[in-house]
């Protein structure tokens, strides 16, 4: 699974969404989900590398399966808005390559 591309996820969760009656949920539904799932996020950031400790009776969280917990439902949003990730994520590369070029010092080539 570490192969899948974006435009493989994006149809391996509309094939997860499509198989219940409900379908997909409405669109700011949707985002408090994604608001959700970032908040358990940033909790377990806050618990490993903030001032936040985890209080003795709290298990500890799965850093990875949180941050595909966002991945989820950003690939939701994405389906129920006929948005194409891959395609989008181009776009904002190159965005990033043209705005920040020089921005930041290069790393040297031994």
């Amino acid at each position: 699974m570490s192969d899948l591309t974006l435009v493989e996820a994006q149809a391996k969760v509309d094939a997860w969404i499509s198989q219940f009656e409900e379908g997909y949920w409405p669109p700011l539904t949707n985002l408090a989900r994604l608001i959700e799932e970032v908040g358990e996020l940033a909790r377990e950031m806050n618990h490993r590398f903030g001032h936040k400790t985890k209080r003795a009776d709290e298990p500890e969280q799965d850093l990875a399966i949180e941050l595909a917990d966002v991945l989820f439902v950003l690939l939701v949003i994405a389906n129920e808005q006929g948005i194409d990730l891959d395609e989008a994520l181009e776009r904002v590369l190159e965005k990033y390559r043209v705005r920040d070029s020089d921005r930041w010092e290069p790393k040297r080539s031994d």
